[in-house]
């Protein structure tokens, strides 16, 4: 069992080296104001710098405009557009052929009938699907919760675009997901922190063990 692993959240130089060193396949930059993740646009060149291209910067966004858009792609070099709010399928489509980077769509999920719905609006449409599951009411923060749903939904589905799974995820439980839900690729923030925000380096370095099977 082996899967590509993303780290997001990544806003310090510590959690950068953390990460890639640990054998992250990809990084995540939070552009997002009201996460205690978020990274401004000088954080992103400065920690983009240390970034080799052979791991991809992937920049989260909540129903960003193109100007914000552009100003992050220019700072952080980014590979991949995340896009973590209520976009459309349309709009997904227009950011890739503007921007002419890949583009990942995440989705909130607690039954099957919301894979089914994202598979009807986004597969082949964006160059990744990133199911998460949904946030808790009170939270207004779309990912980040620490709140999993059943990986049994994911269960033999197959889809024309890759796919992340994301959501509660930690060192723990990180096998037993991929195993079961068949992710060829995992996310994970809240759960390779010591407090919101923080990430700490040996969470990090076992969550990527067990994910890869090392």
């Amino acid at each position: 069992m082996s899967c590509m692993v993303k780290i997001c959240g990544i806003n310090s130089e510590d959690a950068a080296m953390a990460a890639m060193s640990a054998g992250a396949d990809a990084l995540g930059y939070v552009f997002f104001p009201p996460s205690p993740r978020h990274i401004s646009l000088n954080g992103a060149t400065t920690l983009t710098e240390r970034v080799p291209d052979s791991i991809l910067k992937v920049g989260l966004f909540v129903e960003a405009g193109d100007e914000a858009l552009e100003n992050a792609i220019k700072a952080g070099r980014l590979d991949v557009i995340q896009m973590h709010g209520k976009e459309s399928p349309e709009r997904v489509a227009e950011v890739k052929e503007k921007f002419g980077l890949r583009v990942m769509k995440a989705v909130s999920v607690s039954t099957s009938d919301d894979i089914d719905a994202a598979a009807a609006n986004f597969d082949g449409v964006a160059d990744f699907l990133l199911f998460d599951a949904k946030p808790p009411k009170e939270s207004i923060l779309p990912g980040g919760n620490a709140v999993s749903f059943d990986w049994t939904l994911l269960t033999g589905r197959s889809f024309k675009s890759s796919w992340m799974l994301a959501g509660g995820l930690d060192p723990d439980n990180v096998t037993d997901a991929v195993r079961i839900s068949g992710a060829p690729w995992v996310d994970v923030s809240s759960g390779v922190e010591k407090t919101k925000g923080v990430k700490d380096a040996r969470k990090i370095a076992d969550f990527i063990r067990a994910a890869k099977g090392y």
